[in-house]
């Protein structure tokens, strides 16, 4: 087909003539109101804090359109002034906010959503002129969605006093969203975090403010208590000073890993909820069966939307070898018509860059997995001279190493690989340290529902791609970032579960001064891969009574017996998480079972250990954790929402891999067993490190778990110190999670060392919990140690 011509409107060829040539005009979308808005701010913008804007400040910034560059507006650069204002303001918001009936929070979420449809033409030109996407996008897509978000936690706040009884706003939200998707992420953050009952500090991206500033405006309309949203425009030392500030109960982020990173480093120690929404390297698996001319069009979506700038765009195609030569060419076609020009085009493919820098950010890429033996395409199309463009673009014959299969482009770059089996596929997906998205093509939808499976990320789109909605959750595993955004889940982030913690943890102190150790030498060893294995380094720990004699010895475990308990869990972890919740609660039932048997020898340990009256009643409800662990284990079950699309999704529950758990001295045989029995439930493998004051409590379960069918490497234990330890599962790559009952300095270092890789943590900073409360029966802990997989399935015809 011949590269499509523009015809002027008042030079139109005959219907005939289009219809043979498919030749097209242009659709160009009326911005006059949004510049009208624009010029009754023309001394600049202020923020939003307590219900009013301020007045412009003294420090402005320009916010530019990047289809032509020219400026729109300035804004205000915030200060550390109008950040402690904003969270005085939020603070002093949230108790009333909180307070206010769920009917009365449903009302205002209900009022901002008829308020964003009623504004919805004008909010998507505005995102138009500042962010640079396509106007078919902000308004078919995006504004649409901020309206859903809206309406649908307006349904979750009017409930959630019966959804999840129990449950306490986190208080004050400090929340730092990205350029690609100006108004949709603040509904993302925004609509969850008020329908809990917190108040909010949002910063837009200092590239595309405008729309956010709107949505303030609107808000102030419709009535919205003063203080519960304000908004601080400004770069990333705005954002760091949102992050580090201490009236902020939790930090919710969407933008790049090494960011994330940075966010997680700053925060530990200081006792705040994170959420994470990081970068991606989605895979676009490709089979030979698939329906090729959809698939072609399902990538073109997947990696071209919003001009590729999305963190789970496809950006690596996989296709499987005997339909890659024909795909490829299919796409290659497909892209020679593309067109790319003003946003403002209703018939335009492809919009502008956000920025000059993300420009020469992308085409840097471009060099770099060129200069590494890629072999880049570009189609010869038009691309507009002024602005910020950049064609699409195919790089073949890469390998794994490249930059760009590596890295996250954040552009309209595809990478293009083969893959001969399903097997292969599966492990080129996964080879990546990012896991948000996936989508994969094929009529057989076994084959399909199969792969989903294997690949490690938080959403899967099956014969489809960039699927969204309010009622579905969306976040990633691995570096991609933790917490889920939407649904139940998405809601769940912004509570606090009702832990029952009972105040500072007390350090277990023996009465006297040790005494001689016993005759008879009865040293337990570590447990690792199924096995009792001797502590590398050689060394012992005197394990004391209550009274302060030596009645025991154990291991002085070290870093290589935390590495040896690593493999053996990640080689346990894929049939463990395979078996059937079934197969898996026989197993804790026997494990129970062979407990009660010991029941007296373990009353009597504990007696001897710490001097409890109640050690009977320890034992007995550690054998009940397991029995409620076994129950849970075939019943902890997912989800199916049905999203207002022709498709539905499964949100299936996954374990989150391999867990390190890290229990405290308070209840230590039942805190231990509370803890695995949940864990394991759930589908992980563990390395859990004793009580340093207690570990025989633990030890003493080797031989019951030798007697259980407990398959070799699922548990793992390993004896010695607390703080050593701890560092060294923080700093594993291949710990996927932390439990950590331990001091507030132990704390704080963990989370430094575990923002590095992006561990999810569970840290008692010094706190004790009541481990007989009610709640850890029910399936608290094992929501805490999986990650929620969304599965888009196509529905219908």
């Amino acid at each position: 087909m011949p590269a499509a011509t523009i015809i002027p409107w008042g030079n139109m060829a005959s219907i005939p003539d289009i219809l043979d040539t498919m030749d097209y005009g242009p659709a160009p979308e009326d911005a006059s109101f949004a510049y009208e808005w624009l010029d009754r701010h023309a001394e600049g913008f202020g923020h939003f804090i307590n219900g009013r804007f301020t007045k412009p400040g003294k420090t402005l910034f320009e916010s530019r359109n990047p289809a032509n560059g020219k400026r729109l507006a300035n804004l205000t650069q915030a200060a550390k002034a109008d950040v402690n204002k904003a969270v005085k303001a939020a603070r002093e918001a949230q108790p009333a906010w909180a307070a206010l009936p769920g009917h009365e929070r449903a009302k205002h979420l209900y009022a901002l959503a008829r308020s964003v449809q009623k504004e919805s033409r004008f909010l998507a030109v505005l995102d138009t002129l500042d962010n640079g996407k396509p106007i078919r996008e902000t308004r078919d897509i995006d504004i649409p969605l901020v309206a859903r978000h809206f309406y649908h936690h307006a349904g979750w706040a009017q409930i959630m006093a019966s959804a999840l009884p129990g449950a306490e706003p986190l208080g004050v939200c400090g929340q730092i969203i990205p350029w690609n998707f100006p108004l949709l992420m603040l509904a993302w953050k925004v609509a969850p975090a008020l329908a809990a009952g917190n108040t909010v500090v949002l910063k837009p991206a200092e590239y595309t403010s405008l729309s956010a500033l709107y949505f303030a405006q609107l808000a102030q309309e419709v009535g919205l208590p003063k203080g519960v949203l304000n908004i601080l425009t400004g770069d990333g030392s705005v954002g760091e000073m949102i992050v580090s500030h201490p009236g902020i109960d939790k930090i919710a982020f969407t933008g790049s890993t090494e960011v994330g990173k940075r966010i997680a480093a700053t925060t530990a120690g200081m006792g705040k909820k994170l959420g994470l929404e990081l970068g991606g390297k989605s895979p676009y698996i490709v089979f030979d069966d698939a329906d090729l001319d959809s698939t072609v069009e399902g990538l073109i979506d997947a990696i071209f939307f919003n001009q590729g700038e999305v963190c789970c765009a496809g950006s690596r195609l996989l296709v499987q070898e005997g339909v890659a030569e024909t795909l490829s060419q299919k796409l290659k076609t497909r892209l020679s018509s593309f067109r790319i020009g003003d946003p403002l085009d209703k018939c335009i493919d492809m919009g502008a860059l956000a920025d000059p820098v993300q420009v020469e950010r992308v085409k840097s890429l471009i060099t770099a997995a060129s200069q590494e033996g890629a072999e880049a395409w570009h189609p010869g199309i038009s691309v507009p001279e002024r602005g910020c463009y950049v064609a699409p673009t195919l790089l073949e014959n890469v390998d794994q190493s490249n930059i760009a299969v590596r890295e996250e482009v954040f552009g309209p770059v595809l990478t293009i690989q083969t893959f001969r089996t399903l097997n292969e596929a599966a492990t080129l997906a996964n080879n990546t340290r990012y896991g948000l998205a996936a989508s994969i093509w094929s009529e057989n939808i076994g084959r399909c529902l199969d792969m989903a499976g294997r690949i490690k990320a938080g959403v899967i789109w099956i014969n489809t791609a960039n699927q969204f909605d309010a009622a579905v959750g969306f976040g990633g595993y691995k570096e991609s970032g933790f917490g889920r955004e939407g649904g139940l889940e998405g809601l769940r982030a912004y509570v606090q579960e009702p832990w029952p913690w009972t105040g500072p943890a007390q350090v277990a102190k023996p009465k006297s001064r040790e005494t001689s150790p016993p005759n008879i030498d009865q040293t337990p060893k570590n447990y690792i891969g199924g096995k009792q294995v001797r502590p590398d380094g050689g060394r012992t720990r005197a394990v004391l009574s209550a009274g302060g004699e030596i009645i025991g010895r154990v291991g002085d475990g070290n870093r290589k017996d935390i590495r040896n308990a690593v493999e053996a869990a990640l080689k346990a972890q894929p049939g463990w998480a395979a078996m059937t919740g079934h197969s898996k609660a026989q197993i804790l039932y026997y494990l129970g079972e062979n407990l009660s048997q010991r029941a007296s020898d373990f009353e009597a340990r504990l007696e001897a250990l710490t001097g409890s009256s109640s050690a009977a009643a320890e034992v007995s409800l550690s054998i009940a954790r397991l029995f409620s662990a076994a129950a849970w284990a075939d019943k902890f079950d997912g989800a199916v929402h049905s999203p207002p699309k022709q498709n539905i999704t499964l949100a299936v529950n996954e374990p989150q891999g391999v867990l390190g758990l890290v229990c405290p001295d308070d209840a230590p045989l039942l805190s231990v067993m509370t803890m695995t029995a949940a864990a394991i439930a759930a589908g992980n493998t563990l390395i859990t490190v004793p009580s340093q004051r207690y570990p025989l409590l633990a030890t003493d379960m080797i031989q019951v778990l030798e007697t259980s069918d407990v398959p070799a490497g699922v548990l793992n234990i390993v004896t010695g110190e607390t703080a050593a330890l701890t560092k060294t599962l923080a700093e594993h790559d291949a710990i996927d999670g932390l439990w950590l009952h331990a001091d507030k300095d132990t704390c704080r270092d963990a989370e430094q060392a575990g923002a590095m890789n992006v561990k999810r943590m569970w840290c008692s900073y010094g706190q004790a919990l009541d481990w007989t409360d009610p709640i850890f029966d029910g399936d608290a802990l094992l929501r805490l140690g999986s990650e929620v997989k969304t599965i888009w399935l196509p529905y219908g015809e």
